[in-house]
């Protein structure tokens, strides 16, 4: 494999693009790309189990939203819809009321990004309730604009040197089923982290003006993580005995990539209040939106929320093309589907593979815990690194979290034959870093979250 043309740009690059705005990985310049197939710069060819951070859940350059983007940029690429209307974006705003959980009526405010998305939600819970508290979770991550950022819970570089960051935001923690203490049920562990989650609004946190808790109903960059059934139930109903709204980050985990078409639904019963939505809404085009229950949405008015370029009309295109196909086409299905099989390849894999100590999925959305020891269960982030240069070098492109976590989220058009070849090179990595015989190339930097 020869990177000489990708080398080189990036080499170009480094002078002048600041090391704050990419996380570091391997040097791979995309020239193209279709469905599940990335061909960089060198014609070097590439299955994509990225799907550039759960944004391309149909498939890179699909052909129906490639001639809805065409179409559209042919008749208006833009006017701001902070003054005047157009049609892509009042049917698309429809659109998303109608798909969303639950029976409420919903209403929808658009943004360019799932950061402006998340940072909505702290306006309209504030707005709504009256009250300024917001709390999320540690392991999360819900963007980069301010108010996002400090919801976050995944780096120390969302908050090292940028403080102060947005007051009266709280954090607690995620549960995590793996690291569960000897003897635990999946109970106890529900039990023990709604302690964990009730201890602040017993000695600091008032609940009479908590506006607001935002979860993701699978931790993306946390490492692919499902809190347990019966930890969301008690977390929501304190909710709504508190006047506290429930809203939920679906920017990674909506639009089919659990096997459900948002994640909230991997659960029983719950409409949340507020739903953040970006990535894959429009095939990795700008675009975001919030989507709430009709009284919470008419608590602001404009100019509280509104961008220039939000609802952008090409965007709102590829977004109603997107979601289309997903339907049409019955990917969310097919997610479900072809994640169970993926599953169990996994835990194949697992039965030969020590460094292998958690397979989580939940459609194709997996994390693949890395570890030294299985007893001790303590992360192997070098053994990590090093399994995905090998896939990199042998024509897989798959990223970790959390520094021992493998992200597994193929777009979802994948297929079966594709999907194979990539999981027996992740099996072939295993197995050459678990015998030593995989030499890592050098590299500068940190690697990685």
């Amino acid at each position: 494999m020869s990177l000489e043309k990708a080398n080189k740009l990036v080499k170009d690059e480094n002078q002048v693009y600041a090391k704050s705005a990419r996380v570091n990985y391997f040097n791979l310049v995309i020239d193209h790309a279709h469905d599940a197939t990335l061909v960089d710069v060198d014609g070097n060819k590439y299955i994509d189990l990225l799907a550039s951070a759960s944004a391309i859940n149909i498939g890179h350059t699909n052909a129906k939203v490639v001639k809805a983007i065409s179409d559209q940029a042919q008749k208006l690429i833009h006017y701001t819809p902070a003054y005047f209307h157009h049609v892509p974006g009042i049917k698309l705003a429809e659109k998303l009321a109608q798909i969303a959980p639950g029976p409420s009526e919903k209403m929808v405010s658009f943004g360019n990004s799932g950061s402006d998305a998340n940072d909505a939600i702290i306006k309209f819970a504030r707005a709504y309730t009256g009250r300024q508290y917001m709390v999320s979770y540690m392991g999360s991550y819900h963007g980069s604009t301010y108010g996002s950022q400090t919801l976050s819970g995944t780096s120390l570089n969302m908050t090292r040197k940028i403080g102060p960051m947005l007051p009266s935001c709280v954090h607690v923690p995620y549960p995590d089923l793996y690291r569960r203490y000897k003897g635990e049920t999946e109970h106890d562990v529900a039990v023990r982290y709604f302690d964990a989650f009730k201890k602040p609004f017993e000695s600091f946190l008032p609940a009479d003006e908590t506006a607001c808790v935002l979860i993701e109903p699978i931790q993306g960059d946390g490492g692919i993580v499902k809190a347990p059934e019966e930890y969301m139930q008690m977390v929501y109903k304190f909710c709504h005995e508190n006047g506290i709204l429930f809203a939920v980050d679906e920017v990674n985990q909506g639009f089919g990539r659990t096997g459900k078409m948002w994640g909230i639904e991997q659960y029983k019963d719950i409409e949340p209040d507020l739903i953040s939505v970006g990535k894959s809404i429009a095939s990795g085009m700008p675009l975001s939106a919030v989507i709430g229950k009709k009284p919470i949405m008419q608590s602001l008015d404009a100019p509280a929320h509104l961008f220039t370029t939000a609802g952008n009309p090409v965007s709102c295109a590829a977004s109603l093309a997107t979601i289309g196909v997903l339907e049409d086409e019955h990917l969310v299905e097919k997610s479900a589907k072809d994640g169970e099989y993926a599953k169990q390849r996994f835990l194949d894999m697992q039965k030969r593979h020590p460094l292998i100590g958690d397979v989580r999925m939940w459609g194709l959305n997996g994390g693949i815990e890395l570890v030294k020891d299985l007893e001790t269960k303590k992360a192997d982030p070098e053994a990590a690194t090093k399994v995905i240069y090998y896939a990199f070098e042998h024509g897989v492109v798959i990223i970790t979290l959390a520094g021992n976590i493998l992200r597994f989220q193929p777009p979802l058009v994948i297929p079966r034959e594709q999907l194979d070849k990539a999981l027996d090179v992740l099996d072939d990595a295993f197995t050459a870093v678990e015998n030593g015989t995989y030499q890592m190339p050098k590299v500068a930097g940190k690697i990685g979250w």
